[in-house]
C-alpha cells in the first residue's frame, strides 16, 4: 500500500481532494459511478459498513500511525479484495497539516479524508418497501440543514428519506459531515415524480407548514396512520403551496413565546416524532 507524499497542493494526483467541485465529483465515473468524499475516521468507518469502495485516502501525516491507522488498514483489505491484480495497492496521500490545509481549504477533522464510488441509487418503490414512517426532503438546498434532517431521522427510527431534485446532494461533503455519517444508514433515493406518487404507494401525506388549517403534531390522528410519509421544505419560503394543497394533512409545531418557525433541521427533529408508532410496529423488517 503506498504511502504518497504531496508538498504542491496543485499535485494532480490529488485533485479530487482539491479543484473538483461537488457537480464535478458526481459526474467522475469510476466503474460506473461518481465520487464523495467522506470525512474523518468515524464517518469514514460507517461509510465502508454501509458498503461503500474507497478509491483514496487524504491523510495528514501524524494521523497514518494514529487515528487513521484502522481507516487505513480497512482501506487496504476492501481494495486489495477488489483490485487483487493491481501491484500499486490502495493509495493513501499525505503531507503535514499545513499543506493539506491548502489543499482542502480548511483544516481537516481529525485529519482524514476518503474519497469513495458512489453506489447505484433504488427506485423509490424499493426505498419505501415495508416502511411506515418516511420523510420527504422538498427543495432544501442548504447543506448543513439536508445533514441535520438525516441526522434526525436515523435518531428517531425513520425508516426512509426521498428528495426532490430540487434539493441538495446528501452525499455532499458538508451535508454527510453534518449528518455524521447518518446518510449512509438510512435508505434514500430521489423523488422523480409528484407527491401522488406516494399515495398509490400506500402513503397518508404530512405537509409540514403554518396554515389555518394546520392541527398539531401531536395530534393522535396521525398516529393512528400505517403509514406516513412527512414532507418537510426550506427554511425560508417553506413548502410551495401546490405540496401543501397534494398532502392529506397540514401539520404544524406547537411553539410558545411567539416564536413563529424554527430552523428546518430543528423542526425536522420534533416533526419527526410523529414516528411514535415504531414503538407498535418497530423498524424495517
Amino acid at each position: 500500500m503506498p504511502i504518497i507524499e504531496i508538498q504542491d497542493i496543485h499535485d494532480p494526483q490529488v485533485r479530487m481532494f482539491t479543484s473538483m467541485t461537488e457537480a464535478q465529483l458526481r459526474q467522475e465515473k469510476e466503474e460506473g459511478e461518481g465520487i464523495f468524499i467522506a470525512e474523518s475516521p468515524k464517518v469514514i468507518h460507517v461509510a465502508l459498513n454501509a458498503g461503500y469502495e474507497p478509491l483514496a485516502l487524504l491523510c495528514e501525516r501524524k494521523h497514518i500511525q494514529g487515528d487513521a491507522a484502522g481507516i487505513i488498514d480497512r482501506c487496504r483489505q476492501r481494495w486489495d479484495a477488489r483490485h487483487h491484480d493491481d501491484p500499486d495497492g490502495f493509495p493513501v496521500y499525505t503531507g503535514d497539516r499545513d499543506t493539506l490545509t491548502g489543499i482542502t481549504g480548511y483544516k481537516l477533522t481529525r485529519g482524514v479524508l476518503c474519497a469513495m464510488r458512489r453506489q447505484p441509487l433504488p427506485t423509490v418503490e424499493d426505498v419505501v418497501l415495508r416502511t411506515r414512517r418516511i420523510v420527504v426532503i422538498d427543495g432544501v438546498v442548504d447543506t448543513t440543514n439536508i445533514g441535520g434532517i438525516f441526522r434526525s431521522a436515523a435518531a428517531l427510527g425513520i425508516d426512509a428519506v426521498l428528495l426532490t431534485r430540487n434539493s441538495c446532494d446528501p452525499l455532499n461533503r458538508r451535508a454527510i459531515r453534518v449528518s455524521m455519517g447518518n446518510i449512509f444508514l438510512i435508505p434514500w433515493t430521489w423523488l422523480n415524480g409528484s407527491l401522488e406518487m406516494l399515495h398509490e404507494l400506500g402513503f397518508k401525506t404530512v405537509a409540514m407548514a403554518l396554515t389555518d388549517k394546520s392541527i398539531a403534531s401531536d395530534d393522535p390522528d396521525l398516529n393512528r396512520e400505517p403509514r406516513l410519509a412527512i414532507v418537510m421544505g426550506t427554511e425560508g419560503d417553506g413548502l410551495p403551496q401546490e405540496a401543501i394543497d397534494a398532502c392529506d394533512y397540514t401539520v404544524r409545531i406547537p411553539m410558545a413565546y411567539g416564536v413563529d418557525a424554527l430552523k428546518v433541521n430543528a423542526a425536522a427533529a420534533v416533526a419527526l416524532r410523529i414516528n411514535d408508532l415504531r414503538l407498535t410496529y418497530g423498524r424495517r423488517q
